[in-house]
């Protein structure tokens, strides 16, 4: 996986710094964000392992694929992917462009996840309470599990907070055994 983040690191840093210096942030998110999908489809898949196909018939069929979608630019990130063979690393690019668009728009996609289902109520104060501890906009995406038995868990990136039952139950296990 980090080999894997390590080549695609370059071309979404390329990506993102033709996009943002022609303001299209926006739609380079989408067409890199079709792009992964199409790269991650099985028949995509057999594609773009096939020996006998060359970079370009390679690149042509991607860019058939995506249809209209994809603007001169973009076909041509596609076409110099091919050259280098790093179409299958679409999905990590896309990963990696979004956490750069993220950063620039001092944004973060929050996942909480939580025992019982939240009010809107509650996640409106929780992303507020989150936005001034990140210092960011807060994207919250909202999910349910019930073997949490109770409380929250909360991912920003890195930063993960366990205030579940469940979480606590197992810190609290770990203490007896040592």
């Amino acid at each position: 996986m980090a080999e894997l983040t390590t080549l695609a690191r370059p071309y979404a840093k390329a990506a993102f710094e033709y996009a943002q210096a022609h303001q299209q942030l926006a739609s380079w998110s989408a067409m890199l964000g079709l792009a992964a999908a199409v790269a991650n489809d099985d028949r995509m898949q057999r594609v773009l392992k096939a020996p006998r196909l060359t970079s370009a018939e390679k690149a042509d069929t991607f860019v058939e694929v995506c249809g209209n979608e994809l603007d001169a630019q973009a076909r041509n990130f596609i076409h110099v992917l091919a050259e280098n063979e790093r179409l299958a690393l679409l999905p990590e690019i896309s990963e990696l462009f979004e956490l750069y668009k993220a950063e620039q728009e001092r944004s973060v996609d929050v996942e909480v996840t939580s025992a019982f289902a939240l009010s809107a109520e509650q996640q409106d104060k929780l992303a507020k309470v989150l936005s001034a501890r990140l210092s960011r906009e807060v994207r919250l995406h909202a999910a349910e599990d019930p073997a949490l038995i109770g409380g929250v868990v909360i991912r920003a990136g890195d930063l993960v907070i366990d205030g579940s039952v469940r979480g606590k139950l197992a810190k609290l296990a770990e203490a007896l055994k040592s």
